[in-house]
């Protein structure tokens, strides 16, 4: 730590650790050796704000101190990180990140019953389930896609759409993203 730069509170550190799961907040990324960096430099804020860090592995904090990555993109990555972890849980997060990762990839088996761990990324149009499968064996994915498939039992399977699609290339070159306001059960017209 630069002399005369006071240490980032362990309470503040804690959160920024949290925000992005203990690992880089690049969702292409995802290295879990984190460091926290200021996204506006210390020598010009001259704070710990949780607003102004994030955490990033060692690979890409270099990266953007050296301008590789500019502070646009970081800025956009922490404002992106806030949308995510705030909208979808855990398995949501891991489904974005494994597709923003490889593109290919068009469709996703998940155990029987997931619906409720893919609630918002259908709700938002993000993904469709197409069709439950007895037993993962003899399998024919639909119109010949790439697949992640579990061989283990029983799945229903959750395809990506065009809108999610595009939500996982704004995600990974982090470009600001647009989700629907929250679902809201009980704003529902009632019998």
């Amino acid at each position: 730590m630069p002399e005369g730069r006071p240490a980032i509170p362990t309470a503040l550190k804690r959160s920024v650790l949290v925000e992005a799961g203990h690992r880089c907040a690049i969702p292409t990324c995802k290295a879990t050796t984190t460091e926290l960096a200021h996204i506006i430099s210390w020598e010009k804020t001259r704070s710990h704000t949780f607003e102004n860090l994030i955490a990033l592995c060692p690979n890409c904090h270099t990266r953007f101190d050296k301008g590789e990555i500019d502070r646009k993109s970081m800025e956009q990555y922490k404002f992106n990180l806030g949308i995510i972890k705030s909208r979808y849980g855990e398995i949501e997060r891991r489904i974005l990140v494994i597709f923003a990762t490889d593109p290919s990839i068009t469709i996703i088996g998940m155990p029987l019953a997931s619906d409720v761990a893919m609630l918002y990324l259908v709700n938002d149009g993000l993904f469709r389930r197409e069709f439950d499968q007895s037993n993962g064996f003899g399998l024919t994915v639909p119109n010949g896609a790439s697949a992640i498939i579990d061989f283990t039992g029983k799945q229903e399977f959750y395809t990506i759409t065009d809108k999610g699609r595009e939500f996982v290339r704004r995600l990974a070159e982090a470009e600001k993203l647009e989700v629907n306001p929250p679902f809201d059960f009980w704003d529902r017209e009632r019998p």
